[in-house]
């Protein structure tokens, strides 16, 4: 038996220089990518925006010692916060998730790639505000969003083929990842810092997706990116001061994340040769996620039952004047939706029900909407109902929903509903593969967007000055020449 170690050094893992390389060197010329980055910046914005209507968010937002002032301080969008990069990451990010209405990545793993938001406008915003007052050009938008289709990208290809929820880890493992690549980036990191901060991101301890599942579900699902998004920049931060990187952070026996935290907690991977414990990747980097990107349109509510809702929503007329009459419901579904969301029994608070199938599909068809107040526990009291039908509901997987959900040239989010009656009789089934905010339907999803963002601005933003944030928004070229600052300056109260 060996008494000691060998101590050589090894170079950084082949996965942290393949990311490195990309965000270093790659040159986006896919015009569907750019274009689809402003669409999600105006819709994750739009989100923010929205959130701070909620107390339960909004509590969370502003400098941890009250009266910091910070030269050149990160805004807030919606807020009259301006905070240091790492708090602002936080709050960004924060209110970006917390109505679980921003775009959505469906693979192995699951996500929200507009997460990193958070931390790119924080940083991009005070880079620019620093570089006017040393009489530096400013970064421009067009920056900003190529940061988000290549965080975007590096999240969504390693969730591909690489599910960590069933190691029992959140999907923020990779908006920390990604968000640090970017921030890096930004900050202007070369090879040897951006390898480092990326070493630090994998070695951090990752969260545990309790937060998200019966019989723990609750709010901090809503802040989780946030918190992600702002240790990234943290991370980002202590590499450009120099600080050694954690070469084989990833692979190093018995110490590394693959051994720690991906293979040792599942018994199949754990058996596995090592090259088979390895991340996957289904393909190389580019800009594939950025315009594969599946908004959330119509409902705040869990991705993998968008299309549920939508067929609820349907069936509404015929079931509202025969809720007495119900004898049961079968929902139609994916592995996936089966396993994430489909619950039983009471549900606690807001995040509980936005998670729950059966909960998103009684409330459109006994009201023929679904919005972010309808999970609100006034909301839940007063309607027994609800409770009343999810009680009716059988939930079952059909096999080429769950194949189709996976296939790459489809990308499936599928769900079925009928309604059956006391009296033998049913309505039609109402099947809805593709949401409307795939890229399949983006031409029809494209007006949508628009037309959610404005009611989104309207809330914080008087009616001339909301109209005219859309318009900016509305123009490519505007858009990506505007300073971030000036663009950030417009969404300040």
């Amino acid at each position: 038996m060996s008494t000691v170690e060998a101590n050589v050094r090894p170079d950084y893992d082949a996965e942290l220089q393949k990311i490195a390389d990309y965000v270093l060197g790659y040159r986006i010329d896919s015009p569907e990518a750019w274009n689809t980055a402003r669409l999600c910046l105006m819709d994750t914005l739009g989100c923010g925006l929205l959130a701070l209507r909620f107390p339960e968010c909004t509590k969370h937002l502003g400098p941890l010692v009250e009266g910091t002032l910070v030269p050149h301080g990160a805004r807030v969008p919606g807020t009259a916060y301006r905070l240091d990069p790492v708090k602002a990451a936080w709050d960004i990010g924060c209110i970006v998730r917390w109505l679980d209405y921003n775009d959505t990545w469906l693979a192995a793993e699951w996500g929200h790639p507009s997460d990193n938001l958070g931390a790119i406008l924080a940083v991009a915003d005070h880079l620019s505000q620093r570089r006017v007052a040393e009489g530096e050009a400013p970064l421009a938008m067009r920056d900003v969003l190529e940061a988000m289709i290549m965080a975007h990208e590096i999240q969504g290809v390693l969730a591909l083929e690489n599910s960590f929820n069933r190691v029992g880890l959140d999907h923020v493992v990779l908006v920390k990842v990604a968000s640090t690549a970017v921030a890096a980036r930004l900050l202007g990191a070369d090879r040897e810092q951006l390898l480092s901060a990326l070493s630090h991101a994998w070695v951090d301890g990752q969260s545990l997706r309790t937060y998200r599942h019966a019989p723990n579900a609750g709010s901090r699902k809503s802040w989780a990116a946030g918190d992600a998004a702002s240790r990234a920049v943290r991370l980002a931060d202590i590499a450009l001061r120099g600080e050694m990187g954690v070469p084989g952070a990833l692979t190093a026996p018995q110490w590394g994340f693959y051994d720690v935290l991906f293979s040792h907690t599942n018994r199949d991977l754990a058996t596995k040769p090592e090259a088979e414990r390895r991340f996957r990747f289904q393909r190389d980097f580019g800009s594939y996620v950025m315009e594969n990107i599946l908004f959330k349109l119509s409902f705040p509510a869990e991705f993998h039952a968008q299309t549920a809702c939508e067929a609820a929503v349907t069936l509404h007329p015929a079931v509202k004047g025969r809720l007495d009459e119900v004898e049961r419901i079968v929902i139609t579904t994916h592995e996936s939706a089966i396993r994430i969301i489909s619950k039983e029994g009471a549900l606690a608070n807001p995040a509980d029900r936005d998670h729950c199938l059966q909960y998103m599909v009684a409330v459109p068809l006994l009201f023929g909407e679904l919005a972010a107040e309808h999970y609100e526990d006034d909301f839940h009291a007063a309607h027994p109902e609800i409770d009343a039908l999810r009680a009716k509901m059988e939930v079952v997987e059909e096999p080429r929903y769950s194949r189709d959900y996976l296939d790459p040239e489809k990308r499936s989010i599928a769900n079925a509903i009928q309604v059956f009656f006391t009296d033998g009789t049913s309505t039609d089934q109402v099947a809805v593969e593709y949401p409307i905010g795939h890229r399949r339907r983006r031409e029809e999803g494209v007006p949508a967007l628009e037309e959610k963002f404005r009611r989104n601005l309207e809330t914080c933003f008087p009616r001339p000055r909301s109209a005219g944030i859309l318009a900016l928004c509305r123009d490519q070229q505007a858009l990506e020449a505007m300073p971030v600052h000036r663009f950030m300056g417009l969404l300040t109260l």
